[in-house]
């Protein structure tokens, strides 16, 4: 608990770098780059058009949540995924990539992680605008649980944060760790229920639903089709909020005390 105490403190009295930090990261992504900042849209944008030309026009699959088109039903699921992909890619490589930074024996090297998180929640401010804007354009009327997004970015923040800080260090000493972190978001994608649901599958077996709750992105999913197509508030999931924060709370815990006995070394070996 000291660790995570210490973290916070390091975060808030360090925020004004970890800001100027972050915006330079993202300016930095795009330098001579002709289209700059557009190709961090171009990517996602295809990604949804490829799932619903596959699963609308192709498989004819209907969304179970009545009178709701497939693509606005995907939307508010692949959102936060983007969004966990990218710090967890951005994330695992960040102490390479600032390895002049850690060599500094002045420099606090857990807020390299949150700087990380906050250049892809720019991007993510971002998507999300662009959601809300294809609900208005759909016809959808604003509801007061759009308002839950923020809860749910923050959580799956934290989430992600957590596993990054494991991911970052074991990368200083075992070099494959960013392309394991690769393979499993992409196994990960089809293991959540943000393209698919067993509820689309009349079929499918009633255990497939228990089975991904165990995964505690299947409470952001979810979480975020509640807020933007139901209007659910998020207390209506007690016992899967109490699960993701238990799971989340307790990797956290154990990622800040892998990272920092890990820290020690990371000077020597980078």
């Amino acid at each position: 608990m000291k660790d995570i105490i210490a973290l916070i403190k390091s975060t808030i009295e360090k925020r004004n770098l970890i800001i100027d930090l972050a915006k330079s990261d993202f300016k930095r992504r795009f330098v001579g780059s002709y289209f700059g900042v557009a190709w961090m849209f171009v990517q996602p944008m295809v990604t949804v058009l490829i799932y619903f030309l596959v699963f609308q026009m192709g498989f004819k699959s209907t969304p179970p949540i009545p009178n709701t088109p497939y693509v606005l039903w995907l939307i508010p699921a692949i959102v936060p995924w983007f969004y966990f992909s990218e710090i967890l890619t951005t994330g695992t490589n960040c102490l390479k990539e600032y390895d002049y930074l850690v060599k500094k024996v002045v420099f606090n090297v857990e807020i390299l992680p949150v700087i990380k998180l906050v250049s892809s929640a720019i991007v993510h401010v971002i998507f999300i605008l662009i959601m809300i804007a294809m609900f208005l354009l759909q016809g959808r009327l604003p509801m007061l649980s759009w308002l839950q997004i923020a809860y749910y970015s923050f959580a799956l923040s934290m989430y992600s944060l957590a596993i990054v800080y494991i991911c970052a260090a074991v990368n200083v000493f075992f070099k494959d760790m960013a392309q394991i972190v690769s393979i499993a978001l992409q196994f990960g994608m089809w293991a959540t229920p943000i393209m698919w649901s067993p509820a689309i599958f009349p079929e499918a077996p009633a255990w497939i639903d228990k089975v991904l709750r165990i995964n505690p992105l299947y409470y952001i999913v979810v979480g975020y089709r509640d807020s933007m197509l139901q209007g659910n508030a998020f207390w209506q999931r007690p016992m899967l909020g109490l699960y993701f924060w238990a799971v989340t709370l307790s990797l956290f815990w154990l990622s800040i005390r892998i990272f920092n006995k890990l820290k020690v070394h990371f000077s020597d070996v980078l």
